[in-house]
């Protein structure tokens, strides 16, 4: 299942346990597209979707039900419109070379195989876990007693704070995208390593999993 940990097979190595929604793959800017083709509109007036999504003609707030069902929507297609980040490819096949790396991707479960699809068409093959869960125990469960190097990437701080305070000796990385609602993100706590792409998150890694 590509829900639960059951599947992964971790071996004798570091491991990266990384994001996938505006990380790997750009969310906010496509679904913006996509929401124009449903007549409405993003307004980055806080870092939140329920309450920004105004109707194209009247500026008139789309509800919280209303906005589940977008969400839903654009995952359900999200093979037409989702495309990765620029180096994210070519940085997470190098790290995966003599790391372990494994895709903890915040959505649905019901979305799974069109994510796993997707990843799978950018060759992006890697282990991959869709949960709603709180994703510090995932990855603590992940990780065990292992006692080799861990790296986790996100980018909203929630889950960079959930997985510091279950696996304290992880490194956290925050990558937020270039975009203008992630000015209204809280910032990350000092424990965070803040980068701005992923040939910075590389460096990072492997500095990291050097010492």
């Amino acid at each position: 299942m590509l829900t639960d940990l059951q599947h992964i097979r971790l071996r004798d190595r570091p491991l990266i346990v990384c994001d996938v929604d505006d990380v790997v793959l750009q969310f906010a800017t496509p679904f913006e597209s996509f929401l124009q083709t449903r007549g409405h509109r993003l307004l980055p007036r806080s870092f939140k979707l329920t309450g920004n999504i105004v109707n194209g003609t009247d500026e008139s707030v789309v509800e919280a039900p209303a906005v589940k069902a977008l969400i839903d929507d654009f995952f359900t297609e999200q093979e037409r419109w989702q495309t990765p980040f620029a180096d994210a490819v070519e940085s997470l096949h190098a790290l995966g070379a003599d790391s372990d790396l494994v895709f903890l991707t915040a959505m649905p479960p019901r979305h799974a195989e069109v994510r796993r699809r997707l990843l799978d068409q950018l060759t992006l093959d890697f282990p991959m876990i869709a949960t709603e869960e709180a994703k510090g125990p995932m990855v603590a469960a992940l990780h065990a007693e292992r006692s080799l190097p861990l790296a986790f990437i996100d980018d909203m701080v929630h889950n960079l704070h959930s997985v510091g305070a279950h696996v304290p000796e992880c490194l956290l990385i925050y990558l937020p995208p270039p975009l203008e609602i992630f000015q209204f993100a809280p910032d990350p706590p000092e424990t965070v390593q803040r980068v701005d792409n992923w040939s910075e998150a590389a460096r990072v890694i492997r500095s990291h999993f050097a010492s």
